[in-house]
C-alpha cells in the first residue's frame, strides 16, 4: 500500500472527496422521500428518512465498501449509494397517477443535475475566493461535487432495474397504456447489476459514460 495516500495534502483530498460524495447519495435518496411525501406518503418521514444526518442514510456496501475499494485502487472516480428510502409507490400511483410515479422515480436525478449545475455556476462566477489555502479547498470542493452528481444522477437515468430510469420508463409506459416494455424490465429485474457489471467492465462502457463526459466537460469547462 502506498503510504502517501495517508499525507496531510491526501487526507484533505479524501475528506473533499467524501463530503461531495455524500451530499450527492444521501440528498439523492432524500429527495424521492420529500417528494413522495409532498405526494401525501410519510413513509419515509414517518422512519426519520427525510434527516440530513448521514447516519440515517449509510449504506455499509455502497456507502462506505464500495467507495473505500474504489479509493484505495486509485480509481479515477468515487462511486456508490445510500440505502434507499422507502416509498409507497402503489399508493401515490393509486392517487395521484403515473405521472406522480415519475416525478418521486426522477427526484433524485433532478436534485443531482441541479446541484451540479449550481455547483459549476459558483465555480465560474466571481463570487468565491480562489486563492489561498480556503480558495483552493472549496474550488476542489466544488469540482468534486460537480462530479459525483453529474456521475450518479446521468448513471440513474439508465432505464436498467434497479436505476430510477427503469421505474421512470416503466411508470411513462404505462400511462400511454404499453404493457410490454414494463414486463421485459420486471423480467430483467434480478439480472439487473450483472448487466450493469458488464456495462462498466466491458467497450459497452464508452457508450454507457459519453453522456456523462459531455455534461462533465460542459460544466468544467
Amino acid at each position: 500500500m502506498d503510504l502517501d495516500i495517508f499525507s496531510s495534502e491526501n487526507v484533505i483530498k479524501t475528506l473533499i472527496m467524501m463530503i461531495a460524495f455524500l451530499i450527492a447519495i444521501i440528498g439523492h435518496e432524500i429527495m424521492h422521500g420529500y417528494v413522495a411525501f409532498r405526494y401525501g406518503d410519510d413513509t419515509a418521514k414517518s422512519m426519520g428518512r427525510l434527516s440530513i444526518n448521514p447516519i440515517k442514510h449509510i449504506d455499509l456496501v455502497g456507502s462506505i465498501i464500495v467507495p473505500a475499494v474504489l479509493f484505495f485502487a486509485q480509481a479515477p472516480f468515487l462511486f456508490g449509494w445510500a440505502k434507499p428510502v422507502p416509498v409507497n409507490m402503489s399508493y401515490i400511483i393509486q392517487r395521484w397517477g403515473y405521472g406522480a410515479g415519475i416525478a418521486v422515480s426522477l427526484a433524485g436525478v433532478a436534485y443531482n443535475l441541479i446541484l451540479a449545475l449550481i455547483a459549476s455556476t459558483l465555480l465560474f462566477s466571481n463570487l468565491i475566493p480562489v486563492s489561498g489555502f480556503f480558495g483552493a479547498i472549496l474550488v476542489s470542493f466544488l469540482i468534486k461535487l460537480i462530479i459525483y452528481n453529474v456521475v450518479l444522477g446521468i448513471f440513474n437515468l439508465f432505464p436498467i432495474p434497479p436505476l430510477d430510469g427503469s421505474a421512470a420508463l416503466s411508470f411513462i409506459c404505462l400511462r400511454l397504456g404499453i404493457q410490454s416494455v414494463p414486463r421485459f424490465l420486471n423480467q430483467i429485474a434480478p439480472y439487473g447489476f450483472i448487466i450493469i457489471m458488464l456495462l462498466f467492465f466491458t467497450p459497452l462502457s464508452e457508450i454507457f459514460f459519453y453522456p456523462m463526459n459531455f455534461l462533465l466537460q460542459f460544466l468544467l469547462r
